[in-house]
C-alpha cells in the first residue's frame, strides 16, 4: 500500500493507539472500592443485586443510565476525518 511520507504500519500504530487509549478511560471509569448503599446523584436505594454485580457501585440503575447517555456526547476523540464518517 503507498503510504506517501508515513513509515510502513504507521497507520496500524495510529490505531492501536487509538484502541490502547479507549480501553485506558473505559478502565478509569470503572467504579472502584466499596459500593454505595444509597445513590450519590438522587439518593435513592442501590439494590443488594447491583452493589454484588457492580462493585464499588456509587448510582442507582436509573441515575447511571443517564450519566451513560450524557456521557456519549462527550467523546473526546474527533472521527470527522476518518473515511469511514465520509462514506456515510
Amino acid at each position: 500500500m503507498a503510504t506517501g511520507w508515513a513509515k510502513e504500519g504507521a497507520a496500524q500504530e495510529q490505531i492501536d493507539a487509538s484502541i490502547a487509549d479507549a480501553v485506558q478511560r473505559a478502565r478509569a471509569a470503572l467504579p472502584q472500592g466499596t459500593a454505595l448503599t444509597h445513590c450519590e446523584e438522587c439518593g435513592g436505594s442501590i439494590p443488594e443485586a447491583r452493589r454484588q454485580a457492580v462493585p464499588g457501585a456509587r448510582r442507582c440503575v436509573a441515575c447511571q443510565e443517564a450519566e451513560d447517555a450524557n456521557a456519549r456526547f462527550r467523546d473526546p476523540v474527533n472521527r470527522r476525518g476518518s473515511k469511514d464518517s465520509q462514506l456515510r
